[in-house]
């Protein structure tokens, strides 16, 4: 999948075109999220004989059932407020996390689909955006430089296209000269 990664600078010249390329990226991180369920669900039904007592094993398939219900899955934190720490089976290794369990793997997946579904919220939420400025009939004659956070339009400097406006101030007059016979 080709999805626009860290920040980026992009000229568009319509809210159209700009809405679409949104839309095309809610439906590829749908379906990211849809191929890693799955895997989730498959390692889940793999090792459930070996770990259905353990606690990770009941709290990683609790989110899952949430995500086939169609759900955003429930945020891993403690009634402190605080996101829970890593389990105890990661090791720091400069600035990566290594594990070599079961729940690691499952951890990976999980928090991975947690990371799309939070990446779609605000796709949607950009969509909507761009739907109400085109309604508002914002549009013509403007080039719409767009700042992009991870694929997620932020903000919109719009410019108007220099050709619509010197059309706008040019002087139109016609010159009739007769011939006399």
């Amino acid at each position: 999948m080709d999805f626009p990664f860290g920040t980026e600078v992009r000229s568009f010249y319509s809210l159209q075109e700009l809405r679409q390329l949104v839309g095309e990226e809610i439906i590829q991180y749908r379906t990211m999220v849809e191929e890693y369920s799955q895997w989730l669900g498959l390692f889940l039904r793999d090792s459930e004989a070996a770990n259905r007592d353990q606690e990770w094993f009941k709290s990683i398939s609790v989110m899952q059932k949430s995500l086939k219900a169609g759900k955003k899955p429930p945020n891993k934190e403690k009634k402190s407020g605080k996101k829970q720490d890593a389990s105890s089976d990661w090791i720091p290794f400069k600035e990566i996390m290594l594990c070599s369990t079961e729940n690691g793997e499952a951890e990976v997946l999980f928090e991975a689909i947690e990371e799309i579904y939070t990446k779609i919220d605000k796709l949607e939420k950009a969509k909507s955006a761009l739907e109400e400025l085109e309604k508002s009939g914002l549009g013509k004659g403007i080039t719409y430089i767009v700042f992009l956070r991870d694929g997620v339009p932020e903000k919109i400097a719009l410019r108007q296209n220099k050709e619509d406006s010197a059309e706008r101030f040019k002087f139109a007059t016609e010159f009739s000269i007769s011939t006399g016979s």
